[in-house]
């Protein structure tokens, strides 16, 4: 697939959702995703993104600054966390794919992710990819849930740090302050994004600055760390952050009150920046459910005319990224070898060998390999 897909004169409309979910209730989440969708896809959006754990619900309730919690009510809270998560596969997901299929658009959805090895319940921080076609891309697991986070979700690994092909480009994703690990951004950058998605649970203070919106650009790590991400990936960064208020979440929610503190963060500021990092779309602080954008490819070409990662400005002889791509599993696996016949042909002849008993070698060293 074109890595600049689409005509280049029609620029790819995207679209951020900074609506709120329905907390923790699975069915009106997707049916609020859905109608979202079709929203932005009746705007023509291609791409649409959703902000970190959407899906259904970021749990603010686990935030610094609450204290004195009832163990009865957290344990209640983690339940309902539990049994409002995605699994991978699931008809949960297969509704999600169809809400892609229908409206012929593309979407990353950040979702409480439930593991799917039998008998476990821990839950992960994921972005789901899901392409207009309906067919499931893939995830990607937070690989360090970020301080008291760690309370609620289990780490990723490296199988999932991956692009994926869609019909308008190659698109990558990182949860929150993934988009601070220097070797993860690199990861994906290296693999050639178009669109990276950061997605984000809102606009936090640093060093006890008092929150205004129309000042927090100055003072939230997000901000110059999506410029610099589409700067020096010459992609677009599509930043999702919600817009929530204390009547979005329910009232039987064990742990509502301990949650409001934390919900003046989530007041949007969703934005867009083009590759030559600026912003196509400045944060949008406030309570719009959409922020829109059209993203053009020849914004790319000019960027990258001036500075390409990876190509002229990229010195791989000097640095290279070693990445762990093996997927985490609570059972080994006895390495295995696998040649081709040609292979074993090569070999026969390099060492003047009959190719039959090359062949019966390699057969007994598989075997014994497990393959």
């Amino acid at each position: 697939m074109d890595e600049l897909a689409g005509n280049e004169d029609s620029p790819v409309k995207v679209a951020i959702v900074q609506a709120a979910p329905v907390y923790y209730d699975k069915e009106k989440t997707i049916h609020k995703a859905g109608s979202l969708v079709l929203k932005a896809a009746s705007q023509r959006a291609r791409l649409v993104v959703f902000s970190e754990t959407w899906f259904s619900g970021y749990p603010y309730w686990i935030l610094p600054g609450h204290k004195n919690y009832d163990s009865k009510k957290f344990g209640k809270a983690i339940s309902m966390m539990q049994d409002s998560s995605i699994k991978v596969p699931s008809e949960d997901l297969e509704k999600l794919c169809d809400v892609a299929r229908v409206n012929k658009t593309n979407i990353v959805i950040g979702c409480n992710e439930i593991s799917d090895i039998p008998g476990s319940r821990t839950v992960y921080n994921s972005l789901i990819f899901i392409g207009e076609e309906g067919n499931f891309l893939g995830r990607h697991r937070k690989l360090v849930p970020t301080y008291e986070e760690r309370l609620v979700w289990g780490m990723g690994d490296g199988s999932d740090l991956k692009v994926y092909d869609t019909s308008v480009g190659r698109i990558g994703g990182l949860v929150c302050w993934e988009n601070h690990m220097i070797l993860a951004r690199a990861a994906l950058l290296l693999k050639g994004e178009k669109f990276h998605v950061a997605s984000w649970p809102g606009c936090w203070r640093i060093n006890g600055v008092e929150f205004e919106p129309s000042k927090e650009e100055r003072f939230c790590d997000i901000f110059p760390a999506i410029r610099e991400h589409a700067f020096e990936a010459g992609c677009f960064v599509l930043s999702a952050i919600p817009s929530i208020t204390p009547e979005d979440v329910p009232d039987e929610f064990p742990l509502k009150e301990e949650m409001i503190p934390s919900l003046v963060q989530a007041f949007g500021g969703s934005s867009i920046v083009g590759p030559d990092g600026n912003y196509v779309v400045e944060p949008a602080f406030g309570r719009d459910p959409l922020v829109f954008g059209e993203c053009c490819d020849e914004s790319i070409k000019v960027s990258k005319a001036l500075f390409d990662s990876l190509g002229h400005y990229a010195r791989f002889d000097v640095l290279k990224l070693e990445l762990n791509e093996k997927e985490w599993s609570p059972f080994a696996k006895k390495p295995g070898i696998s040649l081709r016949a040609s292979e074993l042909k090569d070999i026969a002849q390099r060492h003047d060998v009959d190719l039959a008993k090359v062949e019966k070698i390699y057969e007994e060293i598989a075997r014994a390999k497990g393959n």
